[in-house]
């Protein structure tokens, strides 16, 4: 599919931008920056206004849990890090960001994201839900957008372009770690460790395919939630990100599952690529 080409291509710039495997542009035009919250670690991507990535960065953190911000300090500091490391990489300073949550997310947890990237030192332009900001890389008009982080298992279907459904359960990437480091018998942050290490996959899937499969199962009763035909389905999220994950979501679903490249940085830039600063009005227009 055209669009999962062309996503992908972005996606592997972003990719070697956050690794540190190709150099950051230096510019002046317009830019747009998103902030992605998650359970494992903060992501900051930084887009210019033909949404052509510019910088990609993350850092390691434990504030996000279920989908909600858990602990404000740790990502207020560890923002405004890869703020500041964005800003002298690139040499300008950034004024302006949105950032996401978690579909169904309750509470306050809207204005604490936004609180958190407003005390970063940019200004806020939107808050927007992760399967949306996803939908927005992979250019998707109809279907349904499966987004697993850390925390949760989300979706969103779209219809003509627009979200006709949304829900979201606190299953994730944390649940696959706690099965792994009980299995194994090592600590929660051992156990973190070797769920990322891609050369363990091959072991370390069979051991999570009951969580897999239980995610595979909420998203069918979001499916029948939903009750009308849903053509294609998007997974993206940093809990996917193993070869065999689309393969078993698919079995469970019973249909074709759609899986980019690198589906970590998906929703991250997203949110970057949806951050249209016109949306503060012209007297504030970020620049």
């Amino acid at each position: 599919m055209e669009n999962i080409i062309t996503a992908n291509q972005t996606l592997a710039r972003v990719n070697a931008l956050a690794n540190g495997n190709e150099q950051s542009l230096k510019q002046t035009s317009i830019t747009k920056v998103g902030v992605d919250l998650g359970t494992s670690s903060i992501v900051l991507v930084v887009v210019d206004e033909d949404d052509q990535p510019l910088f990609a960065a993350f850092e390691n953190a434990n504030v996000v849990r279920d989908g909600l911000v858990v602990n404000y300090i740790e990502a207020l500091q560890k923002t405004t890090k890869l703020k500041k490391l964005a800003e002298s990489t690139l040499g300008i300073p950034l004024t302006c960001a949105s950032g996401a949550i978690p579909p169904g997310t309750i509470g306050n947890n809207k204005k604490v994201v936004g609180n958190i990237i407003e005390g970063s030192g940019m200004e806020l332009v939107s808050i927007v839900d992760e399967p949306t900001a996803a939908a927005t890389v992979l250019n998707i008009q109809e279907g349904a957008v499966i987004d697993i982080g850390g925390g949760t298992t989300g979706i969103s279907i779209f219809k003509d372009g627009e979200v006709v459904f949304s829900a979201d359960e606190a299953t994730g990437g944390t649940q696959m770690t706690l099965v792994l480091s009980g299995y194994l018998g090592v600590p929660t942050e051992e156990g973190e460790q070797i769920k990322r290490d891609k050369s363990k996959q091959e072991e370390t899937f069979p051991i999570l395919i009951p969580v897999v499969e239980k995610m595979a199962s909420i998203v069918t009763s979001f499916l029948t939630a939903y009750g009308k035909p849903v053509q294609h389905i998007y997974l993206v999220g940093g809990a996917t990100d193993f070869p065999q994950f689309a393969s078993t979501f698919s079995k469970i679903l019973g249909r074709p599952v759609i899986q980019p490249d690198f589906p970590q940085f998906v929703t991250p830039l997203g949110i970057a690529m949806i951050s249209k600063q016109e949306e503060l009005g012209a007297e504030r227009r970020c620049i």
